[in-house]
């Protein structure tokens, strides 16, 4: 008997058929949200070398890759503008004629029930690189809220089903919502990056979205990596100004907060899986240090399991081929 325990987990690990009847957590394609860096022109697929895969993209070259995506299992895609110039006050974030409003008819056209979400932000148009308006070396909370409401809007007008604001200005889902409605968009949700940490995972974006600060950093608009207790206020006040969803930036750096945030809030959360976590993932993997596939299905579970509803992440692409294989499909 001493051989014999009478509880044996085990024995729900025998077969592949007796794991995946008891699994916890389960990870689909339709979870994960694919991003897309937008540029002017036509036949423009432009690599970054910092995130092995990812391209920059104009929208004919974008609507290609949507169609093959929404046959992979995807169904949303985020995406973010570079602008043809940019300028201190971010002009391009609420041109009618910018490179997201003029893409996203486009996607909508090549992929029609795809969920376009426009990440709302004035880094990527700004020529200081800032994610706000600025005064000398100070970057101003009012003004920005002012211009994101206004980007918001021009998005919505171009077609977006949902707006991201990920810029970390105090009020600015209060105020963009305000406008929405105004503008008669109330059916249109807010995602928001409620919990945005100044990070270091952040690199190979900024060359992908060319949005590198051009003085200082953001640590006086982003979060402190130190801090938890901070994140649960940002959060509770993204909920209160009226946010549909609520996400958690960087993803597996932050298990603990998406966890414990999911305790906190009944709202659905998101994560996002960044650009610094994908590029480790792939230059491991280049090496033969890792399995690429299944490091990638096990990170992203690991977000799932952590509290997370949908998964912004640039694996999505491959994840969701990695989920057909497995399944045999």
């Amino acid at each position: 008997m001493s051989g014999h325990p009478l509880r044996q987990p085990r024995r729900l690990r025998r077969t592949a058929v007796l794991r995946e009847l008891v699994r916890e957590t389960t990870l689909q394609a339709s979870d994960l949200v694919m991003p897309i860096f937008l540029v002017p022109g036509q036949f423009q697929r432009r690599p970054i070398g910092s995130m092995p895969g990812i391209c920059q993209m104009s929208a004919d070259v974008a609507a290609s890759a949507v169609r093959e995506w929404w046959d992979l299992g995807i169904r949303a895609v985020i995406l973010f503008g570079l602008p043809p110039f940019k300028d201190a006050h971010g002009s391009g974030a609420d041109d009618p004629e910018g490179v997201v409003q003029q893409a996203i008819p486009v996607l909508k056209a090549a992929a029609p029930q795809m969920l376009v979400i426009a990440d709302v932000c004035l880094c990527e148009y700004t020529d200081h690189g800032h994610c706000g308006l600025i005064e000398g070396e100070t970057v101003l909370n009012a003004p920005t809220v002012e211009r994101l409401a206004a980007s918001a809007v021009s998005y919505a007008r171009a077609g977006a089903d949902m707006v991201a604001p990920s810029d970390m200005m105090d009020g600015r889902v209060g105020a963009i919502r305000r406008s929405l409605d105004e503008a008669g968009f109330d059916h249109v949700p807010i995602m928001s990056y409620a919990v945005k940490y100044a990070s270091a995972f952040y690199g190979p974006f900024r060359e992908a979205a060319e949005s590198a600060p051009s003085f200082g950093d953001r640590k006086t608009y982003q979060m402190d990596p130190a801090n938890a207790r901070e994140a649960f206020i940002e959060a509770a006040l993204d909920e209160a100004e009226g946010a549909d969803i609520l996400m958690v930036k960087p993803a597996l750096p932050y298990l603990d907060i998406l966890a414990r945030l999911r305790e906190r809030t009944a709202l659905p959360l998101a994560a996002y899986h960044v650009s610094g976590e994908y590029a480790m993932i792939k230059a491991a993997a280049a090496h033969g240090w890792v399995d690429e596939a299944r490091i990638v299905l096990e990170s992203l579970t690991a977000i799932r399991r952590a509290g997370a509803d949908l998964i912004i992440t640039y694996c999505a692409v491959d994840a969701a081929r990695y989920l057909r294989e497995s399944a045999g499909t």
